[in-house]
């Protein structure tokens, strides 16, 4: 069971530590790597042929390329998390608008949070050790306010 992270920059490293950190807490294994579509193709390649690896998240800004490399070059599930560079708009659109057949699960802008609790359910279909981790982390919010988004849910 392994979780690969892929960033395009080591600026985006921050942002990734926090969906390693979660998933560190699941008892989740976890590799980060600098690893851009454009600047680094070989070792996306590499990287994505890793038979240890069971999800991949993928990050990056502007044209967020990175998603959809990953995802053309796996059966895999690929997380996408489009960064927030600029507007942040035209990677949100790069993420959420993969051509058909290469399907790449979106989260919100910089939503590491969320991209590591959907690289855990998947996980759960396969490792059922993975679930009391998550039904706990469902039950802290339950308990517990959630944090203000700007919007109501």
């Amino acid at each position: 069971m392994k979780v690969t992270v892929l960033v395009g920059s080591k600026s985006d490293l921050e942002v990734a530590e926090k969906v390693k950190a979660r998933l560190t807490e699941f008892s989740i294994p976890c590799d980060v790597h600098v690893a851009s579509a454009h600047r680094n193709p070989d070792k996306v390649d590499r990287l994505v042929r890793d038979p240890a690896t069971d999800v991949f998240v993928a990050m990056a800004g502007l044209s967020a390329a990175l998603p959809g490399v990953v995802a053309a070059r796996t059966l895999k599930p690929v997380v996408g998390v489009p960064l927030h560079r600029g507007l942040g708009l035209d990677s949100l659109l790069s993420v959420v608008q993969m051509p058909p057949g290469i399907p790449v699960a979106s989260v919100g802008l910089d939503a590491a949070e969320n991209a590591a609790l959907l690289a855990a359910e998947i996980l759960a279909m396969k490792y059922p050790e993975v679930i009391p981790h998550l039904e706990r982390y469902r039950a802290k919010w339950r308990e517990e306010p959630a944090p203000a988004t700007g919007s109501s849910a």
